[in-house]
């Protein structure tokens, strides 16, 4: 019997550095775009965004057929939601990397009836067409207590053919979290699958076998001027899920064509390889000339010896050298590194986050080394018998799965803390602005503050949970981390005031002060940010480790008291939160001075409100003639 009623099922609470980026389920809305015409229903929810449990769209929707996608750290939640819709009476199907990955694992468990394996938008097809598992390449399933695995299924070779993705059917607005992209909204995009790399650590090999497929430019245009329509002409930023974006500098320089052409309002982030940004520096150019700007390339490592080990087929040259090809055409040029790899020492993960300013790196992450399975770099763990954790859920690029010679598994885990928190210093927050500020432009005071704000409650969110058991030391290792020599040098030399739109009734209310912002640990002194101040300008900036004396304010805050949880989610709440934490006046000029700052701060709150509001009814005008504009089209 087919399936006519068809639930696919983003699980909640998905972990790791992959979380920022893997927000939007494009996959569920290529499979559901790829059913709609051959089936009566088919609904995607994500309960990442959900209010309503599981059990309530199962009562409502009544599908025959759910389909979860899942990666390692979903791997109890998939079960679980399996479970409950196993006990309603559906079929369940589990697609993805991981259940490509250990479908014998998976089906294993009483509430899985299929696995998908590889590409889903054909295999899902035939499979609510005929109702019947066998013979359909691709899926994997039980029969009479056995496991069969049906052969696998060819790449799709002919991407054009596939529908566009399913967007009108989310039932939520997808938010732009990233920091200073201002009020863009937010979509994703595939312009091909598979990435042509062998690297040991990744599951690209394991699912496209080191072969890359690219759609037609125009067929990519023809999409992105659809989600172009569906935002309503809103500025756009897009982030293009590829792996290995230039895999094809053909097909990017002719999509960089067509959007010369086209002129749509979008910034584009995308994933690339070092070697190819150095191989094609004109493309780049063209790249970024058409809203292509801003770059995340697998740096990896400062040691040549684990470029090789990996398989990266990179030299740090050749990583240098892109970081500045992209500078030069004003790019932001983002690098990702494995930490943990066989044979790494502290000293040794220590040099990382210095290397990646070093090499001029505008943005940085630093992933625990995670041997996903289907992987080499797995298979030669699990032969050698280092993999020491069986919990897929901790499979998230944060903890340590295996073994380590000179380094433990906590510590490692308290490394990408320091990792992170050494990189993205305030100099490097207040780069990343100036990079991507037009020339001449400024960001305002309440954008960057919120920025900020927003990039620290999301360290501090994923911490809490990713590390609950230890929450306490990696925020102090994180606070202790930020204190850098540079900032101030940095401060002085590129001037605050040219960067960050300042109001200048601020200077004159505040006047010449040296304001000290210093965070404790149970009433101990671990950092402190001091703000000068002149009647006309911010000259520096300073971090430093434990607080100075002679300054003109005094503002304390216990990392036990502050509260950048879920909950406290406005930039306005978390300040004030922060002022609540701040401790008593100490003296009478002290009062003096405080009494200016909080004058200059009420005066600025409100102006920003003002502002606000404004820009509010502008963007509603917009819209409102975009609307007219489009429905007498």
């Amino acid at each position: 019997m087919a399936f006519k009623r068809i639930l696919l099922v983003k699980p909640p609470g998905r972990k790791g550095l992959g979380f920022a980026s893997d927000v939007i389920p494009i996959g569920l809305e290529y499979i559901a775009a790829s059913l709609e015409e051959i089936v009566d229903e088919v609904n995607i929810i994500d309960l990442e965004l959900e209010e309503s449990s599981f059990q309530y769209f199962l009562d409502t929707l009544n599908p025959d057929l759910v389909a979860i996608t899942m990666s390692a750290t979903d791997h109890d939640e998939g079960l679980h939601i399996a479970k409950i819709a196993k006990e309603k009476g559906c079929a369940t199907v589990l697609g993805g990397y991981h259940p490509t990955a250990i479908p014998d694992e998976l089906l294993s468990h009483p509430q899985v009836d299929l696995i998908v394996r590889g590409e889903g938008e054909y295999t899902m097809k035939e499979l609510v067409q005929k109702g019947s598992f066998k013979d359909i390449p691709g899926l994997s399933y039980k029969e009479d207590g056995k496991i069969v695995h049906n052969s696998d299924r060819p790449l799709i070779s002919n991407l054009d053919a596939l529908p566009f993705p399913a967007r009108h059917l989310r039932r939520q607005e997808y938010k732009n979290h990233m920091m200073f992209e201002g009020e863009r909204e937010r979509d994703v995009i595939s312009i091909s699958r598979g990435c042509w790399g062998k690297c040991s650590f990744c599951c690209e090999p394991m699912m496209c076998g080191s072969r890359q497929r690219f759609r037609s430019p125009e067929n990519v245009m023809k999409e992105l001027l659809e989600i172009v329509s569906f935002h309503k002409g809103r500025p756009l930023s897009i982030f293009v899920t590829d792996p290995n974006f230039m895999g094809s500098p053909k097909v990017i320089d002719r999509l960089c064509d067509l959007l010369h052409h086209y002129k749509p309002d979008i910034r584009f982030s995308v994933l690339v390889r070092a070697d190819s940004v150095v191989r094609n520096p004109e493309l780049i150019r063209k790249m970024c000339e058409n809203g292509i700007n801003k770059y995340e390339m697998g740096i990896e490592s400062p040691k040549a010896e684990d470029l090789k080990n990996i398989q990266k087929n990179i030299t740090l040259e050749m990583q240098e050298n892109a970081v500045k090809i992209l500078h030069d055409n004003g790019a932001w040029a983002g690098g990702t590194f494995v930490i943990g790899l066989p044979g790494h020492t502290e000293e040794e993960i220590k040099r990382f986050p210095l290397y990646a300013k070093e090499i001029g790196l505008t943005g940085a992450a630093f992933g625990v080394a995670t041997p996903f399975p289907g992987t080499e770099f797995y298979k030669d763990l699990e032969q050698e018998g280092l993999i020491t954790e069986r919990d897929w859920t901790r499979y998230d690029e944060m903890h340590a799965v295996f073994t380590l010679k000179n380094v433990s598994r906590e510590r490692l885990e308290e490394l990408a803390t320091y990792c992170h928190a050494r990189f993205w210093t305030l100099d490097t927050l207040i780069e990343q602005v100036r990079v991507s500020l037009k020339s001449g432009g400024k960001i305002s005071l309440e954008d960057f503050i919120g920025g900020i704000l927003n990039a620290v409650k999301f360290g501090w969110n994923t911490s809490a949970d990713l590390q609950t058991e230890n929450l306490q030391i990696h925020r102090r290792i994180a606070t202790e981390a930020g204190a850098d020599p540079c900032v101030e040098e940095y401060t002085r030399e590129v001037g605050v005031h040219n960067i960050i739109e300042f109001p200048q009734f601020l200077f004159r209310v505040l006047g010449e002060q040296r304001i000290q912002f210093t965070i404790k640990s149970e009433g101990v002194p671990i950092t402190s940010y001091i703000i000068k101040t002149t009647a006309g300008t911010v000259e520096y900036v300073k971090v430093i480790s434990g607080r100075l004396e002679d300054v003109t304010i005094d503002l304390d805050v216990d990392l036990n008291d502050l509260d950048l949880s879920e909950d406290n989610n406005s930039t306005r709440e978390i300040l004030k939160n922060c002022i609540r934490a701040t401790v008593s006046l100490r003296g009478i000029d002290e009062m003096w001075y405080r009494t200016r700052l909080l004058a200059a701060v009420g005066l600025g709150s409100t102006q920003i409100i003002l502002a606000h509001n404004i820009r509010a009814l502008e963007r509603a005008g917009n819209y409102a003639i975009y609307a007219v504009n489009g429905a007498s089209k």
